[in-house]
C-alpha cells in the first residue's frame, strides 16, 4: 500500500521515467492483496497534493479497476459485524464472542462498496450520497474509458440490502428509470438505464460536478444566503417541480441532500425515487401492481402532514418540502427546527419572518408551509411569483375590495362622528333603519352620582397560553450535563434522557412547571454521575438529533433496569440505521478510560448493513467482575469510516472525545446531522449478594 505512495512521490519528484513508473505500478498491483479502497484514496490524495497528467492520472483508474475485476470476481467483500469484540476491563474471563445473528452473507447477498465493479464495467470509486433506497457512487465506466470518452465517470445507485430484499426491488428501479427518462428537463438529473449484477440492482446516471444543497446548509457557521441567490436556487428547484407536476409526478422526497448545485451554476433536482403518479391514467396497469410509495421512503423534517400519514400524494406536499428549503436557505435553519410537521403542527409551532425578508415574498413562504394541505399554495409557479414579490390578479382584487370595504366603514364613521358633532338648536334629521344608533354621552356627562354606577363585572374566560416547543428548549438547553428530548402533547410535557444525579429530578420538574402553558409535566430520566458529562456534552446532541429524525439506531442491556452483578454475563442488542453504515461500540470505564469494543485490533471490520440487528455476548463468555458502579456503552453510527486507521484498543477518554467530536463535524458537514446516530446505555454492576 505505502509502496503505490512512494512510487507515485518517486515518478512526481523525476525518479521515475512514465513507463518505468507503469510497471512498478502494474508490479504492485498483480502482487499481494492490494485493498483497492485505500488505493483510489492514495491516487486522488497525491492528485490534490500535486497534479498529474491528465492521460496517467486516467491509465491509472483503469490498471486499479482492473485490478478491482481481479479481486471482485473471487472475493468477499461484505461486511456484516460478524467480528468479535474484545471484552471491557470489567469483564473478565471473556473469550472473542462473536456477534449473534450477523454470520457472513452469502455471495450473492454482499454489500457491493468502493473497489468493487459492476458487470466487469462499472468501478466503484467513491462514495458521494445515500438514499431511502441505497447508495450513490461516483463510477468509473471501463467502457467508455476505452474509448477515450471525455467523461468517462456516472454516478450509480446501488439498491441497500433492505430495500434489495423487497420483493419487488428491480420494479422499483425500473420503474425509477422509466420515469426518470420521462421527466428530461435541465433541472431535473438524467437517468441512462437500470441493471443488475447478480443480485445487485442499480441505476446509472449522470455524475455531476459540485455539491448536493444539504453541504451547503451545513457548513460550519452558515447562516443564510442573499435573497437573490436563493431566489435562483428556489427558481431552479420551482422549474424541475413544475415539469415533473404537469406530468402526473410528485417527488414525495424532496430535501436539500435532493437538489444538487453543479460547479456550472445549474439547479438540479434528483432522486425520484419514490415519487408517485397522481393523475393516474385508466389505462396505467402499472399502478395497480406496485406502489414505490409502499416503501415508507420519506425524510420527515420535510415531509407534509399528509405524507406522513400516508395520505395520496399531492403537488402541494412538494411545495410544503420546497418552502422549508428556501426558508432553510434564507436563514440557516428549519423552519420548525427539524421536527417533523405532525409534531410541529402539535406543539402550535410557527415559522418566524425572516430578516430582510419583503411582505408578500414572507406571504407567499408562510402559505407554503401550511400545516393543511387546503390553505397551501397550490402550485409550484404560483409559490414562486409570491416569492419573488410579484403580485397576481387575484391579489389586486383583494386589494381593492379591501380599499372600498375601508371607504364605506370609513364614510360611516365620519357620519356617526358628525351627527355626534352637530350643535342642539341644529335641527336632526330623522332616524332610519340604516343610521348608526346614537352614541352614548362620555361617562363625566352623567348627571347620575358616582356611587349609582354599577362597575363593570369581566366575564372573559382564562386563557391558558399554548405551550410552544420554542419555550421549552431554551430551558433544557441550561441543563448542565445532560441529553434531553421533549416532546409535546397539547400543554402536557413529556421530557426523557438523561439527567446529572446533582442537578435531580425535582428541580428539573420545578423548571419546566414554571414554562408558560405547561399544565403538565412528564419525566422520565435516566440520572448519571459527574464523570459522564463529558461524555454528554459531546454525544448528548446527537443522542437527540438521532431521536428526533427517527433513526433507529438503539444499544441495550439485557438485563433488568440495566443492573448486573459479578459473575453475570452481559449480552447487547443493537440496531442500526436504515443505510449502510460503520458503527463503533464504545465501554466507557469508571478510570476515566475508552475501550474501543469494534473497531480494535481484535474486530477490525465495522461495517454493517441497513437496518441490521445483532446480539452481542448471547453464547456466554462476558462475565461481570469489579470494580463495581456505573459505566457507559455508547453505539455510535456514521455514514463513513471516522478514522483513517484502527486506533489504540484503549485511551483516555478525554483525548478519544476531543478527537471524535472533530471528525463528527466533518462527518456532519458532509452528510448532514441525521446521518450520525448515537445511543446510550448505563451498566450498572455490583458485588456478589449486594
Amino acid at each position: 500500500m505505502a509502496s503505490l505512495a512512494d512510487a507515485i512521490h518517486t515518478f512526481q519528484n523525476g525518479g521515475l521515467s512514465r513507463n518505468a513508473f507503469l510497471d512498478r505500478v502494474e508490479e504492485l498491483l498483480s502482487t499481494g492483496e492490494q485493498d483497492v479502497q485505500a488505493l483510489f484514496a492514495m491516487l486522488r490524495q497525491a492528485e490534490s497534493q500535486q497534479r498529474l497528467p491528465g492521460d496517467l492520472y486516467i491509465e491509472l483508474q483503469r490498471r486499479i479497476g482492473r485490478h478491482a475485476a481481479r479481486r471482485s470476481a473471487g472475493a468477499d467483500r461484505g461486511s456484516s459485524l460478524q467480528t468479535r469484540v474484545a471484552a471491557p476491563r470489567s469483564v473478565v474471563g471473556a473469550d472473542q464472542d462473536s456477534w449473534d445473528g450477523a454470520q457472513a452473507a452469502p455471495e450473492g447477498e454482499r454489500i457491493k462498496g468502493v473497489g468493487d465493479i459492476l458487470n466487469g464495467r462499472f468501478v466503484l470509486e467513491e462514495c458521494i450520497g445515500f438514499g431511502g433506497m441505497g447508495t450513490v457512487y461516483k463510477a468509473l465506466d471501463l467502457r467508455k474509458l476505452e474509448a477515450s470518452d471525455r467523461k468517462p465517470y456516472i454516478a450509480i445507485k446501488v439498491l441497500n440490502v433492505h430495500f434489495r430484499g423487497h420483493p419487488q426491488s428491480l420494479i422499483t428501479l425500473q420503474r425509477e428509470a422509466k420515469k426518470a427518462q420521462e421527466l428530461a428537463h435541465p433541472n431535473i438529473v438524467t437517468v441512462y438505464d437500470f441493471d443488475r449484477d447478480g443480485t445487485t440492482v442499480y441505476l446509472t446516471m449522470e455524475y455531476l460536478s459540485g455539491r448536493p444543497l444539504s453541504r451547503v446548509l451545513r457548513e460550519p457557521g452558515f447562516s443564510g444566503l442573499p435573497y437573490a441567490e436563493v431566489v435562483r436556487i428556489v427558481g431552479g428547484i420551482v422549474k424541475g417541480l413544475a415539469y415533473a407536476h404537469e406530468r402526473g409526478f410528485v417527488h414525495c422526497d424532496l430535501k436539500p441532500a435532493n437538489v444538487f448545485l453543479s460547479e456550472r451554476g445549474e439547479v438540479k433536482v434528483i432522486d425520484f425515487g419514490i415519487a408517485r403518479a397522481f393523475h393516474k391514467p385508466e389505462n396505467d396497469s402499472e399502478a395497480t401492481v406496485f406502489d414505490p410509495g409502499s416503501l415508507g421512503g420519506l425524510t420527515p423534517a420535510y415531509a407534509s402532514p399528509e405524507m406522513l400519514e400516508r395520505l395520496e400524494p399531492d403537488p402541494r406536499d412538494d411545495i410544503y418540502a420546497l418552502a422549508c428549503i428556501a426558508y432553510e436557505l434564507l436563514c440557516g435553519r428549519h423552519p420548525f427546527d427539524r421536527l417533523p410537521a405532525l409534531q410541529a403542527r402539535h406543539a402550535g409551532m410557527k415559522p418566524q419572518r425572516p430578516r430582510n425578508l419583503g411582505l408578500r415574498p414572507w406571504r407567499a413562504l408562510k402559505a407554503a408551509l401550511a400545516f393543511e394541505r387546503e390553505r397551501r399554495t397550490p402550485t409550484a409557479e404560483a409559490f414562486l411569483r409570491g416569492f419573488r414579490g410579484e403580485r397576481s390578479g387575484v391579489e389586486y382584487l383583494g386589494y381593492a375590495a379591501g380599499v372600498a370595504v375601508l371607504l364605506v366603514a370609513l364614510g360611516v364613521t365620519l357620519k356617526t362622528w358628525h351627527g355626534r358633532a352637530t350643535p342642539a338648536s341644529q335641527p336632526q334629521p330623522a332616524p332610519t333603519e340604516a343610521a348608526a344608533p346614537a352614541a352614548p354621552l362620555p361617562a363625566q356627562a352623567s348627571t347620575a352620582p358616582a356611587s349609582s354606577v354599577p362597575a363593570p363585572v369581566s366575564t372573559a374566560p382564562t386563557i391558558v397560553p399554548a405551550l410552544t416547543m420554542a419555550s421549552v428548549i431554551p430551558v433544557l438547553g441550561e441543563v448542565p450535563c445532560s441529553a434531553l428530548l421533549p416532546e409535546l402533547h397539547g400543554n402536557a410535557l413529556r421530557v426523557r434522557g438523561f439527567l446529572a444525579q446533582r442537578y435531580g429530578e425535582a428541580r428539573l420538574r420545578e423548571k419546566l412547571a414554571a414554562i408558560p402553558g405547561a399544565q403538565s409535566v412528564d419525566l422520565n430520566v435516566e440520572t448519571i454521575d459527574d464523570d459522564k458529562c463529558a461524555l454528554m456534552a459531546a454525544l448528548g446532541p446527537y443522542w437527540v438529533r438521532s431521536r428526533q429524525a427517527g433513526n433507529a439506531v438503539n444499544v441495550r442491556i439485557r438485563a433488568a433496569g440495566g443492573a448486573l452483578t459479578e459473575g453475570d454475563r452481559l449480552v447487547l442488542d443493537i440496531t442500526t440505521p436504515a443505510w449502510d453504515s460503520q458503527v463503533y461500540l464504545d465501554y466507557y470505564e469508571l478510570d476515566g478510560n475508552v475501550l474501543h469494543m469494534v473497531p480494535s485490533p481484535r474486530a477490525p471490520q465495522n461495517g454493517a448493513p441497513a437496518g441490521h440487528a445483532a446480539t452481542v455476548g448471547n453464547a456466554g463468555g462476558w462475565v461481570i467482575s469489579k470494580p463495581f458502579g456505573k459505566e457507559m456503552i455508547v453505539l455510535l453510527t456514521v455514514p463513513a469510516p471516522l478514522f483513517a486507521g484502527m486506533r489504540a484498543e484503549q485511551e483516555p477518554a478525554a483525548t478519544y472525545l476531543a478527537t471524535l467530536e472533530k471528525q463528527l463535524a466533518q462527518m456532519r458537514s458532509r452528510y448532514g446531522p441525521d446521518k450520525v446516530g448515537v445511543d446510550f446505555v448505563q451498566l450498572r454492576t455490583a458485588a456478589k449478594g449486594r
